[in-house]
């Protein structure tokens, strides 16, 4: 089972993300060369669709990661005007190959493809994002083996920093299917009790002041504001926005809410460098899972969702 907990996780109200993902990459190497040494060799299949300058640099960082933690990796770069029957037949291709326990198709894709159709066409056993509906509906179900990596990341960081959940006021501000609503249903399965607030909620502000924990994954620079923080509260900024001066920011306005919360994560620095580490563990999970090396490890996850009360 992986283990999260860091004594130095949190220094100067500041939770590292770079810190909390190096050791989770040490532990999953340790796990890929277990396999490794049982005859399993794992390897992560990658997609690319266009040249857009984010996605190559994205996919760059993980093709990095594979080879810090021993993963084989095998990247399919299809031109921009590829059409959508032939990326979907690329993905039929990496389903049935059985050399590949993951496939990842980098996101996002040219405006002529049905995004939801070309998730829904990866096989949910080698869905190491943790997006088919399959196996966001094991999560909802209380019984998921592959979670989307970011918010498993934050878990890990919230459990890092030492972050009793158990009745805890937790807001989550934004409702997307990739971060909000699973980050929502990880956070009810802690025992936390959680609020979704998305474009339409009335008064932000009131949310977020209430909270204990707030998890802001809006997309909007500085969306949630400094003052708004209750004292103490944990802060975990999921934003990741480049303004015009090139500076990247988040979505919680930094400096301000760092003087008031208990811990914050930074941009960059915070949960950047966890959504890849959980990569290479749901890889390290796919790969064991399809192959039936149902280790502790493996056991764990599909139990870690029982305690629901």
């Amino acid at each position: 089972m992986l283990e999260p907990m860091l004594s130095d996780a949190v220094h100067d109200g500041i939770l590292d993300g770079r810190l909390v993902a190096a050791r989770l990459r040490q532990q999953v190497r340790l796990r890929v060369a277990d396999l490794a040494e049982a005859g399993h060799t794992l390897t992560l299949a990658l997609v690319r669709v266009g040249d857009d300058p984010a996605s190559a640099v994205y996919v760059t960082h993980k093709v990095r990661a594979c080879a810090e933690v021993g993963i084989a990796s095998e990247v399919t770069h299809l031109p921009s005007t590829t059409d959508e029957s032939t990326l979907l037949d690329t993905i039929e291709q990496l389903n049935a190959d059985e050399r590949i326990d993951g496939v990842l198709v980098q996101l996002p894709l040219p405006d002529h493809m049905d995004v939801d159709r070309v998730i829904e066409a990866v096989a949910p056993s080698k869905d190491v994002d943790g997006f088919h509906p399959a196996n966001l509906g094991r999560l909802m179900a209380g019984f998921s083996l592959l979670e989307p990596c970011t918010p498993s990341g934050v878990m890990m960081l919230l459990a890092a920093a030492g972050v009793d959940l158990r009745g805890k006021h937790a807001v989550v501000v934004g409702r997307s299917v990739i971060v909000g609503r699973p980050m929502a249903q990880m956070l009810l399965r802690a025992n936390a009790t959680v609020s979704v607030c998305h474009r339409h909620t009335h008064d932000l502000a009131a949310h977020v002041s209430a909270a204990d924990v707030v998890v802001v994954a809006a997309g909007v620079p500085g969306l949630v504001k400094g003052a708004w923080v209750k004292p103490g509260a944990v802060v975990i900024d999921v934003g990741i926005n480049r303004l015009e001066d090139r500076r990247l920011v988040g979505d919680v306005e930094f400096e301000p809410a760092k003087a008031r919360a208990g811990a914050i994560t930074p941009v960059p620095g915070g949960v950047g460098p966890m959504t890849i580490a959980m990569l290479m563990w749901n890889t390290v999970l796919a790969g064991a899972a399809r192959r039936g090396v149902f280790g502790p490890e493996i056991q764990a996850a599909l139990e870690r969702s029982k305690d629901i009360g």
